[in-house]
């Protein structure tokens, strides 16, 4: 395994890995003005939510890593302290990755990148009318990580106000994950498209999972069956009882008497299908 001691190596080939293996992150097209009245759009990827009472956003403009100077949205967050946080989807990918050219400063990136311009209702700074949901901000704190290249500024968001396009929203007004087709960034000039790699986990939130120690040896050690698998299996609040183990084996003769190899094959075809009850039923069957 490679070991790294970040002070051994440059900034920028630190940047790469770190960007590389903390990834895919989530995009904020984040909209700002000058002390003028100038716009500016530019995306940045060290972003996320950090709350819900109050609604917390944060994304951080790091200082450049090649020669140390500040993004204008720093500059414009520092000044005005409002920030639109607009969300990237498919449909404008393209165009938002346009915008991240480093144009001078004055220069109207919504302008250069084809977006059209709304005004927002509580802050200054315009909103993507293209982007799916839209965060109106006031700033509430920049937080300094350091003061050489690559360094982070971490922009303290409160949402004021937010506006989401009708068209992305299930039958119930949730927000549908497949409607909105969220993008993300990974390393180098990767990007990843949320909705072609959805797959769910049920939360253990209201239920109490056996654990993984609780899963007897022979299958907790078993060549076959991957941590995923035992982590599925260790989700469960209880095991099949054995009256609905037998009546399974009854329905499925060929899984009786295997050996554990075999066993655990089947089991984990199951698993791959999210059944975890059948998955049990073979494992518990003699």
């Amino acid at each position: 395994m490679l070991s790294i001691h970040p002070k051994e190596i440059s900034t920028q080939k630190l940047h790469g890995y770190l960007l590389g293996a903390i990834a895919p992150r989530p995009i904020a097209f984040a909209s700002t003005i000058d002390a003028d009245g100038n716009p500016n759009l530019s995306p940045f990827s060290f972003f996320n939510v950090f709350g819900s009472n109050p609604p917390i956003l944060i994304f951080s403009p790091a200082r450049r890593v090649r020669d140390n100077t500040t993004k204008h949205t720093l500059e414009n967050a520092l000044a005005t302290k409002e920030v639109v946080i607009n969300v990237v989807n498919y449909d404008i990918v393209q165009q938002m990755s346009l915008s991240s050219t480093e144009y001078p400063e004055g220069v109207n990136e919504f302008e250069k990148a084809g977006f059209k311009m709304l005004p927002s209702d509580k802050i200054k700074p315009f909103r993507v009318a293209e982007s799916p949901v839209q965060f109106e901000c006031k700033v509430n704190d920049v937080i300094f990580t350091g003061d050489e290249g690559g360094a982070g500024n971490l922009i303290v968001c409160e949402v004021v106000k937010i506006h989401i396009n009708e068209a992305i929203l299930d039958e119930n007004g949730s927000i549908d994950q497949h409607k909105i087709d969220l993008v993300a960034r990974a390393g180098g000039s990767y990007y990843s498209r949320a909705r072609d790699g959805f797959f769910e986990i049920p939360k253990p939130i209201s239920t109490l999972g056996i654990g993984v120690d609780q899963i007897p040896s022979e299958i907790r050690n078993s060549t076959i069956l991957t941590g995923n698998n035992l982590g599925m299996l260790g989700n469960v609040e209880q095991l099949p009882s054995t009256e609905t183990v037998n009546n399974f084996g009854k329905e499925h003769p060929e899984f009786i008497g295997l050996e554990p190899t075999k066993k655990h094959t089947f089991a984990q075809e199951y698993l791959k299908k999210n059944d975890v009850e059948s998955a049990w039923k073979v494992l518990l069957l003699n």
